[in-house]
């Protein structure tokens, strides 16, 4: 599948048009995601990022962590794959288009090492929660390692610890001086959602709705991301497209969603903006 992307001309992210994938094509055509896991006990969170990115066209997503963590997920999860991660991470392969590290990680050593070494195999990549909270003592580490095929979710605290000398008085300019400061774009997550490249563009996110405040909803937000991204979205069209999805998720599921029902509304948004021309 592959989306166009629609913003305004005030910069406001409207619903993308779905373009259906031809019939010659197959799951490696679709797109290949890597999620990984967090330790056992918090794995969780990354398997919500897994089910959303393979829920809105991945054509296969698998879940990397250690062994014992792998062990959680394989009672919880069928069709996204499971492989044990290693130091060089030969996972990431020719046929992987994208990658989500940060969901459920833990905030640690651990963490920023897996991000560095991340970042220099050069796919696209989504960093969320705490492989940005792990950068909060030395933020320069991972801006001098960022590129423009990265994007950063962060919710107002996780901005705030990135980067310190942003004022969020004014979130468009803080989005904006972010993605020109760490080279990444943006997505900064609220009840109107920013999303800033480097280049300067600029848009914002207004459909959604308060059932989105809950746990585990910025991890399937992650997931779409990186979901999209495999399936060959920029950086920048991802995260508004993401954005706007993620939204109408919380608009249709209404009072007393959840997280863990969020991806299974993915497909009623999916038919929504399918292209019927």
């Amino acid at each position: 599948m592959s989306f166009r992307c629609k913003i305004s001309d005030k910069r406001v992210i409207e619903r993308p048009v779905l373009l259906a994938p031809p019939a010659s094509t197959h799951k490696y055509a679709r797109g290949s995601a890597i999620v990984f896991s967090g330790p056992p006990l918090r794995t969780g969170a990354s398997r919500l990022s897994a089910q959303a990115a393979l829920t809105v066209g991945a054509g296969l997503v698998t879940i990397v962590g250690e062994y014992e963590a792998l062990k959680e997920h394989a009672a919880q999860v069928t069709a996204i794959m499971l492989r044990e991660v290693d130091p060089d991470l030969a996972i990431i392969d020719d046929r992987v288009r994208s990658a989500l590290l940060g969901p459920g990680a833990g905030i640690s050593t651990r963490t920023k090492e897996a991000v560095l070494r991340l970042l220099q195999k050069g796919v696209p990549l989504v960093l969320d929660a705490d492989a940005l909270t792990s950068f909060e003592l030395q933020p320069s580490e991972i801006f001098s390692a960022l590129h423009d095929q990265v994007v950063l979710t962060p919710h107002e605290g996780e901005f705030a610890r990135l980067f310190p000398v942003i004022d969020l008085a004014d979130r468009f300019t803080a989005a904006r001086l972010a993605a020109e400061l760490s080279g990444a774009v943006v997505l900064l997550k609220g009840a109107e959602t920013i999303v800033a490249a480097p280049d300067g563009r600029l848009a914002v996110n207004t459909h959604a709705a308060p059932w989105l405040a809950s746990a585990g909803s910025g991890d399937v937000l992650a997931g779409l991301v990186c979901g999209l991204l495999a399936q060959g979205s920029s950086a920048f069209e991802a995260a508004c497209i993401a954005a706007w999805l993620h939204g109408d998720i919380g608009i249709r599921g209404g009072p007393g969603l959840t997280a863990d029902a969020m991806p299974g509304l993915i497909p009623l948004v999916l038919a929504a903006c399918l292209d019927k021309g």
